[in-house]
């Protein structure tokens, strides 16, 4: 129907030409009527080559008897070939065939949970990685940028130490205090008529205890920060020298 069509539309475009032209001889419309038709023949030839193109694709494509091969390696590394694969191999890569030896499908190899988690922990290691580069890079715009907030960042880290280092000598100066005094009480004095420890005394002593280990904690993670961020600082200065081709 749609070289009916084309044909047609051809032979109309082409009768346009002497409407326009009505007053040319009779032998001019001859000759316009075999253009006509010849360009009809032409119109009928283009679309059946066309059709026996596409046909010849479908054929290609699909078997003519719809039988598939299979491609499959076993354990030692050798290839096979067969119209179905062993269940011990079902879950392997397989390569699925048409009847003249044409890769038609592929099938990937069933992956383990364990490489299904590792396949995706460094899809977000690698736009972790993007992402830092992107933040390096619209952040600073030179090396010494970063060295300048590095110390910044250092230098506040080391205020805090010092202050949570005096604040930690007050807490044991009032623990030495409370120690001594302690010393007067059951069951610290020697004292066989000495009085039992009062409970303002002992909350005293829990409480300093406390407050003097939650201290400490805190100075050991600042200390570790520092630590940290310079490895971190130094790691994002040599990341950004590659990145800007800085030697």
């Amino acid at each position: 129907m749609r070289c009916a069509y084309i044909a047609s539309a051809m032979g109309s475009r082409s009768e346009e030409w002497p409407l326009e032209k009505a007053g040319r001889s009779a032998h001019n419309g001859g000759r316009f009527i075999l253009r006509t038709r010849f360009l009809k023949n032409i119109a009928w030839v283009f679309c059946a080559g066309a059709l026996l193109a596409w046909t010849g694709f479908a054929a290609g494509a699909t078997p003519a008897n719809g039988r598939v091969l299979y491609k499959w390696v076993d354990s030692n590394g050798e290839t096979h070939y067969g119209d179905t694969i062993p269940p011990e191999y079902a879950t392997q890569e397989q390569h699925v065939m048409n009847s003249r030896g044409v890769e038609i499908n592929h099938l990937e190899a069933q992956r383990s949970p364990e490489q299904i988690a590792l396949e995706e922990q460094s899809k977000l290691d690698a736009q972790q990685r993007e992402n830092r580069d992107k933040n390096l890079l619209s952040t600073y715009s030179s090396v010494q940028e970063i060295e300048r907030l590095r110390d910044q960042r250092l230098s506040l880290l080391a205020d805090q130490i010092k202050v949570t280092s005096q604040f930690l000598e007050t807490l044991d100066g009032r623990m030495k205090k409370l120690r001594t005094e302690s010393l007067r009480f059951k069951p610290y004095s020697a004292d066989p008529h000495a009085p039992p420890m009062t409970d303002q005394v002992a909350e005293d002593l829990v409480r300093l205890t406390m407050d003097m280990r939650t201290q400490e904690q805190n100075l050991r993670q600042k200390r570790s920060d520092v630590s940290t961020m310079s490895i971190q600082f130094e790691s994002d200065i040599d990341r950004f020298k590659e990145l800007k081709h800085i030697q």
